[in-house]
């Protein structure tokens, strides 16, 4: 049976690359997609998201636009590490098709109402539109049949601050204010934080073979040597702006000494969502910092009970990242040969 899925997503390369993984898999049911500013803002990755759905031949899926700013603090956004719209390189056709009447957050709380302990959802983005339909529907955690949360950094660095990850930089404050409503929740969430999603690393060679995979010419040959901002010439539409996305996302962390490569944070939690099997699980006790000085929006795990709380999370500890890969290369590259077949983009 399918898994009813929404998704909330600030489209971001590797979000994208996160939706594309779910209109690929066939067990996946998208229901709605909710917009949330954080990599850019949230106008901009609705657009984006009404985009990749024209790229992927999707039918009518519900985006809905959500909060233009986090609850508490004024938006930052990272054009410097997506590129100005988001998708990097990529150079995704304007969508014709229409945003939802319905905001982000009534999306949220009338798809878990319509499908109660059947909704899985899947956020890869700061947590502020769950946040503000927490409020609103405090029996979210009980109505949905799993969470995934692309977000935190446990026993590792932070990619934002010393300490702190994205998304919960962007709205520690909406973090937070998830963590505790699911402090007595049936169900925990699955946390897929820095410690484990920097494990899953992108190289030019999956690049290769995900074109191989999808039939798609000529082959896609992508290397650090190129001359920056170097576009595809991949004849299959979703495998060139899959391509174009993902070079700016390898020159961003090559700039930054981390090599050529991506870390591939969402379609990861993506995976996760349809099959928690892929993640080695731990339960914590997980509070978000507010008011340290050097460590606000620093992701605190208790994994010993030490404060005396129920766990409210289960951190992914562990993968096997080769096995994600085959997955992501099978899947997208057999859907983007089905749904452009050489014969069609030659």
């Amino acid at each position: 049976m399918r898994q009813k899925i929404i998704v909330d997503v600030d489209t971001g390369i590797d979000d994208s690359l996160a939706l594309l993984y779910l209109l690929a898999s066939p067990e996946a049911e998208i229901v709605g997609i909710a917009s949330t500013a954080g990599n850019v803002s949230a106008e901009q990755v609705a657009a984006n998201n009404l985009a990749w759905l024209d790229v992927c031949r999707a039918p009518a899926i519900e985006v809905a636009l959500g909060a233009a700013e986090p609850v508490a603090i004024p938006l930052r956004t990272t054009e410097d590490t997506h590129g100005p719209h988001g998708v990097g390189y990529a150079d995704l056709p304007k969508s014709a098709r229409p945003l939802s009447d319905r905001s982000a957050v009534q999306l949220w709380i009338d798809s878990a109402r319509a499908h109660p302990g059947e909704l899985v959802g899947l956020c890869t983005g700061p947590l502020t539109n769950l946040a503000l339909a927490l409020r609103l529907e405090p029996g979210l955690p009980r109505l949905l049949r799993r969470l995934v949360i692309m977000g935190g950094a446990f026993n590792h660095p932070g990619n934002t601050t010393p300490t702190n990850e994205w998304n919960v930089h962007v709205d520690p404050e909406a973090a937070k204010e998830v963590f505790d409503a699911f402090g007595a929740a049936p169900r925990r969430p699955i946390v897929c934080a820095l410690d484990i999603t920097e494990t899953i690393e992108m190289f030019p060679e999956h690049l290769a073979a995900l074109a191989e995979r999808a039939g798609s010419l000529p082959p896609e040959l992508v290397s650090a040597t190129d001359p920056a901002g170097t576009r595809s010439a991949a004849a299959n539409p979703i495998i060139r702006h899959f391509s174009d996305a993902v070079r700016f996302y390898f020159e961003f962390h090559q700039h930054y000494d981390q090599g050529y490569l991506a870390h591939m944070h969402d379609p990861f939690a993506a995976a996760v969502a349809l099959d928690p099997a892929l993640a080695v699980l731990r339960p914590a006790t997980v509070d978000v910092e507010l008011t340290g000085t050097l460590t606000r929006a620093t992701t605190v795990a208790d994994w010993s009970g030490m404060w005396g709380r129920e766990p409210n999370a289960d951190i992914v500890i562990g993968t096997d990242p080769a096995l994600f890969f085959d997955r992501l290369i099978t899947r997208v590259g057999d859907f983007a040969r089905a749904l452009y077949p050489a014969e069609e983009v030659r």
